[in-house]
């Protein structure tokens, strides 16, 4: 069957067939990326979650043979057939953007899907934005080459397979357009924008068509912030940067130095990180529900559950500032320890709490309302996304998609400046 597309593709005009390449590889890398969130869904609320409905002997022992299982199996996936598919992604699809031509090889993309499935399903404190960036990615190359694509024009399946994977994880095309070629491409007026952007539309449509239609994060009608806000932004904005420039070089150090350690076997070494995280996940989780009568599954896997609660309600600030400490701690020591996944969502959760955390501080001095609770949050995520991928404008664009609230735009701009400086500060170009 892909050798007669190729041969009906072969006789198509150049535009035309680059046209519907670019689809191709939009609507698989799209399909791949929603496949991809729902299997980590499915695995997370059949583990973590249902057990965190029984008793707690049973969540104690289920929750922990479940991360602790699970890493195990990502361990020995990466270390015995590919070490390429380990943390987030992004690192070693630019690495084959431009040392590679964009060749993904398929080992990469499959052992992705299952490690990362497993990693972050299973609880693991780690993001599935990158990964579903790397493996839509791969996708995409890999069926350029089914389709007869030489070696060196798999840059354009990269670029495009990429943009529908992030539409997709995220909801949020504008936001991929922009990171693919401000990271990735490293460069906004490439000749790559129209594939990238026709991508981008079909990785969203694929999510609306598969999944929901509404945005990846629920948030309360906010309105226009007033004067106190935009004098509060800043200093939010500052500290969810620092948060982020923390979080970015602890977690890299870290792995670089896990790298060195011969003494401890490969493949043990993400069910270290995975049990760090297992032990703050359920603390924290326990306390939480005996002072507040609801337990917070936060720590555990994206942790986007806690994240909405503090969009769309009242959220207590103590709560949030014990989640951002945990959250913290768990995604470096899961990420460091070579776990299979991404930092997109732990920066946004991070960055959510460090405003809500802030917001509740504030509130001990002046009258603050819980809108502007919600807007601060807002804020926080999109300067601690900023500093940590160290791309602004996706930083703004990321997170006003995924709220769907125009209003916020002015407050993350300022937020992006900020957050932009400090970590010019902190982290040298």
């Amino acid at each position: 069957m892909t050798k007669t597309l190729a041969r009906y593709l072969r006789k198509l005009p150049k535009k035309t067939r680059s046209i519907v390449l670019t689809s191709l590889y939009g609507i698989t890398a799209g399909i791949a990326a929603v496949a991809f969130h729902k299997s980590i869904q499915f695995v997370f609320g059949h583990t973590i979650e249902h057990f965190s409905t029984f008793s707690t002997r049973t969540f104690l022992i289920g929750s922990f043979c479940t991360i602790i299982g699970s890493s195990l199996i990502v361990g020995l996936l990466l270390s015995n057939y590919c070490k390429d598919a380990a943390g987030s992604g992004i690192p070693q699809l630019k690495l084959a953007f431009w040392s590679d031509f964009g060749h993904v090889p398929w080992k990469v993309t499959w052992v992705k899907f299952i490690a990362g499935i497993l990693s972050i399903g299973g609880g693991c404190s780690l993001g599935r934005e990158g990964p579903s960036v790397q493996l839509a990615s791969g996708v995409a190359s890999n069926l350029a080459g089914l389709l007869g694509e030489p070696k060196q024009n798999r840059r354009h399946a990269a670029s495009s397979g990429a943009a529908a994977g992030l539409a997709a994880a995220f909801n949020t095309p504008l936001a991929a357009i922009t990171f693919v070629l401000e990271e990735i491409v490293q460069d906004l007026n490439s000749r790559f924008l129209g594939s990238v952007l026709l991508a981008s539309v079909l990785g969203a449509f694929a999510v609306h068509a598969l999944s929901e239609k509404h945005p990846a994060l629920e948030i309360s009608a906010v309105g226009s912030p007033d004067w106190l806000i935009y004098l509060l932004t800043p200093v939010v904005a500052a500290a969810a940067a620092l948060v982020g420039v923390l979080f970015q070089k602890t977690s890299i150090g870290l792995r670089a130095t896990t790298r060195k350690m011969n003494r401890i076997p490969a493949w043990i070494r993400p069910a270290i990180g995975a049990l760090i995280a297992w032990g703050i996940a359920v603390s924290i989780f326990l306390f939480t529900k005996a002072e507040t009568g609801q337990g917070h599954l936060g720590v555990f896997g994206v942790g986007y559950e806690d994240l909405n609660a503090a969009l769309t309600s009242s959220f207590s600030w103590k709560v949030a500032g014990l989640l951002l400490i945990g959250k913290l701690i768990a995604t470096i020591a899961c990420y460091g320890m070579g776990g299979c996944g991404g930092i997109f969502s732990p920066a946004l959760f991070l960055g959510g709490m460090t405003g809500v955390l802030l917001s509740g501080l504030f509130g001990l001095f002046v009258d603050l309302t819980p809108e502007a609770q919600i807007t601060l949050a807002v804020v926080g995520m999109s300067s601690c996304l900023g500093a940590v991928v160290r791309a602004p404008v996706t930083g703004i664009l990321i997170v006003f998609e995924m709220t769907n609230e125009f209003y916020l735009v002015p407050a993350l701009m300022l937020g992006a400046l900020i957050s932009s400086a400090v970590s010019r500060q902190f982290c040298k170009y």
